[in-house]
């Protein structure tokens, strides 16, 4: 006798998909993943570290792989499973047991390759690693009441960190250009920061935008959403492309 399976009944899609991420792909398996890495963040925060190898006095190309890599599990991995932990800012259906298993995975990953840098250059790298470890779940796990969850906190740890560590990773010393360079970084990630939160509540805490514009002329223009944010993201999209063009063109001018 043929036994039938009793099947959960499938949730209507909804009509109108409004994404809570300029970069949020459509919802369900593989592009859940991909929405995750927050792909033009990621690269941009990357690039930091691009850059703190190109104005360091001597670059080594190994150092500046592995330190890659490295903020990649941390950041682009770790930092953004943790995030999306904390009330599911972008409603990907990835189980919590995974996003811990990628978050905790990476972080170990991350700190093995920092006590490789430690063991073959130099043990001042320590104190590095143990602020990154520190800052990735104090960030986005919003630890101590969310203190570290602040525009500060995040131009710091996700901008001048990355770039001195780079630095200091391939120099072993920090010169005037490391903090020119920080300086930089510091106010782009401001600047990133000032434009995503105000971005990020009218995707995802706005129920509705309503509104007019009265020119001098007598004109009209209505308000709406992606009035709104439309600006703002087509920004945040330049200065992402903008900050991996100059790392990488930095880079290769090194190269040459």
């Amino acid at each position: 006798m043929r036994l039938l399976r009793r099947q959960r009944p499938v949730a209507p899609r909804p009509a109108r998909y409004d994404r809570p991420a300029f970069y949020a792909l459509e919802l369900g398996s593989w592009r859940d993943y991909v929405t995750l890495l927050h792909p033009p963040y990621t690269l941009w925060h990357l690039s930091y570290v691009v850059l703190g190898a190109a104005l360091a006095p001597t670059i080594r190309y190994d150092r500046l792989g592995a330190t890659l890599l490295a903020f990649f599990l941390a950041v682009g991995v770790a930092a953004h499973a943790m995030d999306e932990l904390s009330g599911r800012p972008l409603r990907t259906a990835i189980p919590s047991r995974i996003l811990w298993f990628l978050a905790v995975l990476s972080l170990v990953g991350t700190i093995a390759l920092g006590v490789a840098g430690v063991l073959l250059v130099s043990p001042w790298l320590l104190p590095f690693i143990v602020v990154g470890v520190f800052m990735v779940p104090a960030y986005n796990l919003e630890w101590f009441r969310g203190r570290f969850h602040s525009d500060l906190w995040f131009a710091l740890a996700w901008g001048v960190f990355p770039f001195l560590t780079t630095y200091w990773a391939s120099a072993e010393e920090l010169e005037w250009s490391a903090l020119a360079g920080a300086v930089a970084v510091f106010a782009l990630s401001l600047a990133q920061r000032t434009l995503s939160s105000r971005v990020r509540t009218l995707r995802r805490k706005a129920r509705s935008v309503e509104g007019m514009i009265t020119y001098d002329d007598g004109s009209t223009e209505m308000m709406d959403r992606q009035a709104l944010i439309g600006p703002d993201e087509r920004a945040l999209m330049l200065l992402a492309v903008t900050a991996v063009a100059l790392s990488v063109a930095a880079l290769l001018l090194r190269a040459q």
